[in-house]
């Protein structure tokens, strides 16, 4: 199989890159580097089936080209600064929901019918239902992110009706581990890095979120890939447990050796848009034979080693 994976440079990108090529597969990155690590795809270079095209999802004529001869994408790349989302709103609807539209495009073009795509469980909102299944109603739209996320789900499954695709959409929680370049983890161990004594945290600790390691979501994908039979195929990926931003931080502190005073922003919310209580249902994909083989804690600490490993990720991304 020949895959082509837009934003393959990135965190969940590479490391399916890597699983793609260790499987035997032929594989074409599409990135335009503006978050993703020539780095990452270091041990893709080693192969002859691997293609590295650099380019912008903005760029339709780029893109349809360089998606000529393959037949399955992955479209990973999308801006997930979250938190920063009410700060450059247009960034969400290019890189998220425009992007998306010139994937379809692209694929349309070049009659490739089978997507993967990366959404999030933020598309819940503050979910009435915990935990959250995937046909739960839908609430308001709470961030920039997830509305452009949504949306682009919605021009998905309009093509696999009206242009006889395929589609894996994929709702995450929180995905850790290898490569793992943004998010509470790399900030937190970033401060006690700059300042062992003392954490500063969003919100009041108190948030309970759910995180599931990149290997164990790499699995889930690729399980729903091969078992799932409808024409929209949506499932949740997450753990069966949350945790709160406290204990987080602890396993984070104690991993490194600190004993830092947590100090605190205030308000169950860290920032707009921020869901204070996220736990997915996963028994869909569950009942796929899927079972995650990391914990949460699991999770926190191989990205705080890989961090320790890796501290160059830091200098980049200042």
């Amino acid at each position: 199989m020949r895959y082509f994976v837009t934003g393959g440079a990135g965190f969940i990108g590479s490391n399916m890159v890597d699983r793609l090529l260790g499987l035997g597969h032929e594989v074409v990155v599409y990135d335009n580097f503006s978050t993703g690590r020539r780095e990452f795809l270091e041990n893709a270079g080693k192969y002859e089936s691997f293609t590295l095209i650099e380019g912008d999802t903005l760029d339709l004529e780029k893109l349809k080209k360089s998606m000529a001869g393959c037949e399955f994408v992955f479209h990973f790349a999308a801006n997930a600064d979250v938190r920063m989302g009410c700060e450059h709103p247009k960034k969400d609807l290019e890189q998220n929901t425009i992007a998306t539209f010139h994937v379809l495009e692209a694929m349309r073009e070049n009659s490739i019918r089978k997507i993967g795509f990366s959404s999030t469980g933020s598309v819940y909102g503050e979910a009435a239902v915990i935990p959250t299944p995937e046909d739960a109603p839908f609430p308001v739209q709470t961030s920039l992110y997830a509305a452009s996320k949504l949306a682009g789900e919605g021009m998905i499954a309009a093509y696999c009706e009206g242009f006889d695709f395929t589609a894996y959409i994929f709702r995450f929680v929180s995905i850790l581990g290898e490569r793992y370049t943004h998010g509470h983890v790399f900030d937190f161990y970033r401060k006690l890095q700059e300042d062992p004594d003392k954490l500063y945290i969003l919100g009041n600790g108190k948030q309970r979120k759910s995180y599931l390691y990149v290997q164990d979501c790499l699995d889930a994908i690729l399980t729903v890939i091969e078992k799932a039979q409808e024409k929209v195929n949506i499932y949740n990926l997450g753990t069966d447990e949350y945790c709160e931003v406290n204990d987080s931080a602890g396993w984070i502190s104690e991993k490194m050796g600190l004993s830092p005073v947590f100090e605190y922003a205030g308000g169950e919310r860290g920032w707009i848009g921020d869901n204070p209580f996220i736990y997915l249902d996963t028994a869909k994909v569950r009942g796929l034979g899927w079972t995650p083989k990391y914990s949460i804690k699991d999770g926190v600490l191989k990205t705080v080693e890989f961090l320790e490993r890796n501290t160059w990720v830091f200098d980049v991304r200042d």
